[in-house]
């Protein structure tokens, strides 16, 4: 599912049906000691496909370490993102001499919880959501937080700052067709300095794709 918006030169592996004979990696399982059943699943999941990935890649299934802030470490060259949510664990990641950066993120197809928006958008952006395409049967608000999920992972790695919830002002593309399709675009303009740690250009914006199915809306970005 997650291959559907990712663009050439990105490999990605995801997994819907948990094996209940999955194990860690003996490199990351001090990692997830202490950690509450669903929380190992997942952890152990998204670095299951993480290493399925790399395999595409041509690289070796290395132990995917944890940063300060609970990011995924990858091998050097690499660059990906990982995400999980009922049911759904996911891995993209690209070598970093073709892409600079991967964010994705796979959210359950449902109203998010009342007072959760508020607290994530921005104006602007309800605005939008309460005039766009009445009766689409599409939930746009938990479409909006998974974007702004998949943004903050595209931004952090480049970066390495916190981006708020109304750091990024989220514009989608969807018209009837888009809506019927349940696939399309959008747009993240960054209203911090996106000043980067990789010597590249500063960050002003990402653009990324969308797509709802199987009961998952999922969002990725991929910067060149």
């Amino acid at each position: 599912m997650i291959g559907r918006i990712l663009p050439s030169g990105v490999a990605a592996a995801e997994l819907v049906a948990y094996p209940e004979d999955l194990k860690p990696h003996p490199g990351e399982e001090h990692l997830i000691s202490r950690a509450v059943e669903k929380r190992r699943r997942d952890f152990i999941g998204a670095r299951h496909c993480a290493r399925q990935a790399l395999a595409q890649l041509g690289e070796p299934a290395v132990a995917i370490g944890k940063g300060g802030t609970g990011e995924p470490l990858f091998p050097r060259g690499v660059v990906g993102s990982l995400t999980h949510c009922d049911g759904y664990r996911a891995a993209a990641l690209a070598h970093r001499l073709r892409f600079r950066s991967v964010g994705i993120d796979a959210e359950p197809h449902g109203q998010l919880p009342e007072g959760v928006l508020d607290s994530v958008s921005l104006p602007a952006e309800r605005q939008w959501l309460g005039a766009v395409l009445p009766g689409t049967g599409l939930h746009l608000d938990r479409l909006l937080f998974c974007a702004k999920e998949a943004t903050y992972k595209a931004w952090f790695p480049l970066t390495g700052r916190w981006l708020g919830f109304e750091d990024a002002h989220i514009t989608f593309t969807v018209d009837q067709e888009s809506a019927s399709a349940g696939e399309g675009t959008f747009h993240s303009d960054l209203l911090i300095p996106g000043h980067t740690t990789d010597g590249g250009a500063p960050l002003r914006s990402f653009d990324g794709r969308w797509v709802i199915t199987d009961g998952l809306i999922l969002t990725a970005i991929v910067e060149g």
